[in-house]
């Protein structure tokens, strides 16, 4: 049985997994709008939903639960979670995630 310490500390995880996902999307809102609606003749990127919304979701999720770890003095569970977060970090960046459309991205010095 669990014990009321054990269902506290569950639901302030979960509560900081929650706002950690709600804090990436946050994040993400600006290069969402721009990929998709931000182009030039109604160009859109729909890589930027498909990939950049899940990236920037779980990678708050899984830094606010490193962080809680680190809190609650769970050094491996945090090193596992910041290795999580590097592997999505590098994820995004691999394929560029966060990337505008084209007219956003090459407009040179004419614009």
């Amino acid at each position: 049985m669990e014990t009321r310490q054990e269902a506290v500390t569950g639901t302030i995880g979960c509560l900081a997994a929650v706002l950690g996902t709600l804090a990436g999307i946050v994040a993400w809102l600006p290069y969402g709008r721009r990929g998709l609606f931000g182009g030039f003749e109604g160009e859109t990127n729909p890589d930027v939903f498909w990939l950049g919304l899940p990236v920037m979701a779980l990678g708050g999720a899984a830094a606010a639960l490193a962080v809680l770890s680190v809190v609650r003095g769970r050094w491996r569970w945090a090193l596992a979670l910041v290795g999580v977060l590097a592997g999505i970090a590098a994820f995004g960046y691999g394929f560029d995630v966060l990337a505008g459309t084209r007219a956003v991205q090459d407009c040179g010095p004419p614009c």
